[in-house]
């Protein structure tokens, strides 16, 4: 008997596949749990719609990602921050820092936890960084530490 799957179940699949399983294991426990349903023509017909729409939804996602990664790549983002003669700073550039001087840079909004960096930048000079967009596409940028001018 084919059968929906309302939710993810272990031994079957995930959320919204179709799956053939025996008629016994299909009435006795999936649709008893509603975590099945009984694939006919018209929820062949919803799931198949449901499957399509994830699909563009997540092309969408990836192509704005990719436009996005092609816009910071190779950018360098300049922190003017404080700093001692030694060429220590007065604190510290974190990611979140980073991730709002690549915001104004390009103009879309980057969330400071997608912000990879070589640890926390404590002294002034050039640093590789990189920023996860969505899975598979990432950037990579230069962070350009120097002294702010008094």
């Amino acid at each position: 008997m084919k059968v929906i799957l309302k939710q993810d179940v272990k031994t079957i699949g995930k959320k919204d596949e179709i799956h053939e399983v025996s008629d016994g294991y299909a009435r006795n426990y999936l649709f008893p749990r509603g975590l099945a349903a009984e694939a006919d023509a018209t929820a062949l017909n919803v799931a198949r719609t449901k499957t399509e729409a994830k699909a563009h939804h997540e092309a969408e996602t990836r192509a704005a990602a990719e436009e996005l990664a092609a816009k910071i790549k190779g950018k360098t983002v300049a922190m003017p921050v404080k700093g001692g003669a030694s060429g220590k700073l007065y604190g510290k550039v974190t990611s979140k820092d980073v991730a709002e001087a690549l915001t104004k840079l390009v103009g879309t909004e980057v969330d400071k936890k997608k912000v990879e960096m070589p640890g926390t930048i404590k002294e002034f000079g050039s640093y590789e960084a990189s920023v996860r967009l969505y899975a598979g596409v990432t950037a990579a940028f230069t962070v350009k530490v120097e002294e702010l001018p008094l």
